[in-house]
């Protein structure tokens, strides 16, 4: 999903509506590269952490102690860490601009901050991921925008408020995610000393909220379309096929779901709802390209 998400901003995008962009092929590759090894040592060091709320809510894939010892796990964590985050100082060291290598540290300090402690508090642990989640958008705005805005700002304000709003949306929607994923995992995370919004609020009343959130997303996104892309027709009908009917469907099952079975399906859909997402701004570009 990271490397979907980038390259379609990069390629899809900038590139393709002749934007004025920072990184070179080789430069966003190694951003690319370096933002992937990072967000794997993330999901790495927080299975090191469940292993024990692991066994109860995916016992079929755990696969540290039964692939891996956590000593194994915790060595190929610093090893993705260190390489991910040095990548990342050498891209900031190739486009002059140092200073964006505390980002790479930042994201890195977070993801292990998350994965220690933070996700174990109530709605904090799913803010907080879910912003990690949109800075795979963020670190691209940042690496190959930010450094041609001083010059370039009159072209690029559009393109930026763009990717601004698609972050805001990746940000919504992993947290709708969040909240059923804790409602699937509600047993392993009382275990786990994890307070999370199902435990704190009861599984039905968490859903009922999934599902009232995922009615209000609708009613946001309808709104952008209305005040944005009401001309784009072709856009507007992929995103009320690809991502309002989707959310309308996972409102109407949380309303009534109950079971593990029905929330880890709910779980895939707002996930496909996201890569749908991200394609979507390959279809505004093909849209625009057509049009102009």
């Amino acid at each position: 999903m990271i490397i979907a998400t980038q390259c379609i901003i990069h390629y899809g995008f900038l590139i393709s509506l002749g934007m004025p962009h920072a990184l070179g092929h080789f430069q966003f590759t190694i951003l690319v590269t370096a933002s992937v090894l990072i967000a794997a040592a993330g999901y790495i060091i927080n299975d090191i952490n469940d292993v024990e709320i692991d066994r109860i809510n995916r016992p079929k894939r755990l696969y540290i102690t039964r692939y891996f010892s956590e000593k194994k796990a915790l060595n190929l964590y610093m090893i993705l860490n260190i390489v991910g985050v040095a990548l990342g100082f050498l891209l900031c060291n190739m486009i002059n601009k140092p200073g964006f290598a505390l980002l790479f540290v930042l994201i890195s300090a977070l993801l292990y901050t998350y994965a220690s402690f933070v996700k174990k508090i109530i709605v904090v642990g799913h803010i907080l991921i879910s912003i990690l989640v949109a800075s795979s958008i963020g670190v691209v705005m940042v690496f190959d925008i930010a450094p041609m805005y001083a010059y370039h700002h009159m072209v690029l304000a559009t393109p930026l408020s763009v990717l601004r709003d698609y972050a805001l949306f990746a940000f919504l929607l992993n947290f709708l995610r969040e909240i059923v994923k804790s409602i699937e995992d509600i047993e392993g995370d009382k275990n786990g000393g994890v307070m999370s919004l199902p435990i704190i609020m009861g599984r039905k009343r968490a859903s009922r909220l999934a599902s009232i959130l995922a009615l209000a997303y609708i009613a946001i996104l309808i709104g952008y379309i209305y005040i944005f892309l009401y001309a784009n027709l072709f856009c507007v009908i992929y995103l009320l096929l690809a991502i309002c009917f989707p959310l309308l469907f996972f409102s109407v099952k949380s309303w009534s779901a109950s079971s593990k079975h029905e929330f880890s399906r709910l779980s895939t859909i707002i996930k496909v709802v996201m890569l749908a997402g991200v394609l979507s701004l390959g279809i505004l570009t093909l849209t625009l390209t057509y049009a102009a």
